[in-house]
């Protein structure tokens, strides 16, 4: 098992709110093997003295320097710390606080010196959460699991959620061979289980209400279809679990989760690169630099897709968007990227951090607008 922190979307716009004379994001990789887990220390010191190199070369006050120094040093001799990782760790420094992010995706390492974090690293956390309600449904069972990308995946108490199908219509046996009406034979077991399906369905939304995970289904046809039918979850995943049994344990429903979920990301990037192309020829996309951070400025950016390794140092002007780029990085400049990013956040729009073949045209960000600009 991993040990991660994913850091929710209202962290990231907490952690992009942030300003101070001096905040370090430190970004390196490392294992969950702990016998190997010293490589990673070392990395941390590595780059932690580069970060201290670069507020030195500042002019930063030397009583800020240690106290950056201070915590990151006690965090590389955090023995319990660093019994419990995941592939890749996050560090974000100030000088009375830091924060760190276990995290499942392989990221490159750096140290980074602003006035604000670079987060666009943790970006990808956020943007494929691997966090889902799974609703595992047969005639003889039904329950509510939620499968989380940094915990094991535990069972929902549903109130009122029927026992199985039987008891939710109020027979002993779905297998009722008498004649009620039209209710008898195959026909009418599926008409009891629409009623089971309803039943559930009713039972859950209370449980769903104001939720955004993807609910992927676990069931075997004609219930699958006949509960497909009478839902009323938004985000129901069209893809299912079709090799789940009464007995599938919660961790074993989350590892059948795990490539529908990797396949609902796929389709959902295909769809934005989709909608890039739509939306080009319109003129509302955007990939210079520049103009996805005037657009951005300006809240026009409805989605944003971002190269989550390159870092192009430099600062944009807090009114008008305009870019200012700089050669080298160093502890007056900030990433541009990142920045855009954190500004199309806040305006309410969709940020996907991912790789850059990835990214529509392949360049460092793809920007789709709300109206040209």
């Amino acid at each position: 098992m991993l040990y991660v922190d994913i850091p929710t979307l209202n962290d990231f716009k907490a952690l992009n709110a942030v300003r101070s004379d001096a905040c370090v994001s430190i970004y390196l990789e490392t294992t969950p093997l702990t016998q190997d887990i010293d490589a990673s220390r070392i990395a941390l010191g590595n780059l932690g003295r580069e970060a201290i190199q670069q507020l030195e070369a500042a002019g930063r006050d030397k009583r800020i320097i240690g106290a950056i120094a201070e915590q990151l040093d006690d965090l590389a001799e955090d023995e319990e710390f660093w019994r419990l990782q995941a592939h890749s760790l996050a560090v974000l420094v100030t000088p009375d606080r830091i924060r760190t992010y276990r995290l499942a995706n392989r990221l490159s390492p750096m140290a980074q010196v602003a006035d604000r974090f670079h987060l666009k690293p943790l970006l990808r956390a956020i943007t494929f959460p691997h966090a889902a309600m799974v609703l595992h449904i047969s005639e003889n069972a039904v329950r509510l699991v939620e499968v989380f990308a940094d915990l094991p995946a535990q069972e929902v108490r549903v109130p009122n959620l029927p026992k199985d199908a039987a008891s939710a219509v109020g027979k002993s046996t779905l297998n009722d061979r008498s004649h009620s009406r039209r209710i008898h034979g195959s026909e009418g077991q599926k008409v009891r289980l629409a009623q089971y399906a309803r039943a559930v369905d009713a039972a859950l939304r209370p449980v769903l209400a104001g939720r955004d995970l993807p609910l992927l289904l676990a069931a075997s046809e004609p219930l699958a279809g006949i509960y497909r039918g009478v839902n009323s979850y938004p985000h129901l995943a069209e893809t299912g679990i079709t090799n789940s049994t009464d007995r599938t344990t919660e961790a074993e429903l989350a590892t059948l989760a795990r490539p529908v979920l990797d396949k609902l990301y796929a389709d959902d990037l295909d769809a934005l690169k989709a909608l890039f192309e739509q939306r080009s020829s319109d003129g509302r996309t955007a990939t210079d630099v520049s103009d996805a951070a005037r657009a951005a400025t300006y809240g026009a950016v409805e989605a944003l897709i971002v190269d989550i390794d390159e870092v192009m140092p430099g600062s944009v002007d807090e009114e008008s968007g305009a870019v200012t780029f700089a050669d080298a990085e160093d502890a007056t400049t900030y990433g541009v990227i990142d920045e855009i990013a954190g500004r199309a956040l806040t305006s309410g729009a969709r940020v996907l951090g991912v790789r850059r073949e990835d990214v529509p045209g392949g360049g460092s960000l793809a920007a789709i607008l709300r109206f040209a600009v």
